[in-house]
């Protein structure tokens, strides 16, 4: 049976868990993306070349989708466009999108400026304004 982007999410994101456990607490709750987003500042320095980027946008972007699927819901769609999963909170009755790849390469190029936990207390607040209004959003 092939595998489905669901499971590669799902597989990626524990192996991250599990290979940076002495790093912090990776327990898919929100509070361990702060770890998260310690990690990334440290190795930013480190990504020398577009294959590394890429490895740490997967490992640390899957962290993040299943923190969020794990926590609020959502279904996994490949995006074509961007050559990247994206995870739709909410459908149908409103519907929240995030690109956690694109939140880390931001990261790691931006700083603190592009920090994790910012970014995903946007995503919450904007699940919570969906549940209440039918809102739709991308959070960025």
């Amino acid at each position: 049976m092939p595998r489905s982007l669901k499971d590669d999410v799902i597989s990626t994101a524990e192996s991250f868990a599990a290979n940076f456990a002495d790093r912090g607490n990776f327990d898919f709750s929100v509070e361990s993306l702060r770890p998260l987003d310690d990690l990334l500042d440290e190795i930013s320095d480190f990504v020398t070349d577009d294959e590394h980027l890429d490895s740490v946008c997967s490992m640390a972007g899957c962290y993040i989708f299943e923190v969020a699927r794990r926590n609020y819901g959502g279904e996994y769609y490949w995006a074509a466009e961007k050559e990247q999963p994206v995870l739709i909170t909410g459908e149908p009755a409103f519907s929240i999108s995030i690109f956690a790849f694109d939140k880390v390469r931001g990261r790691l190029a931006n700083g603190s400026e592009d920090d994790i936990p910012f970014y995903f207390e946007g995503y919450v607040q904007a699940v919570e304004e969906g549940k209440k209004t039918g809102y739709n959003a991308t959070i960025v």
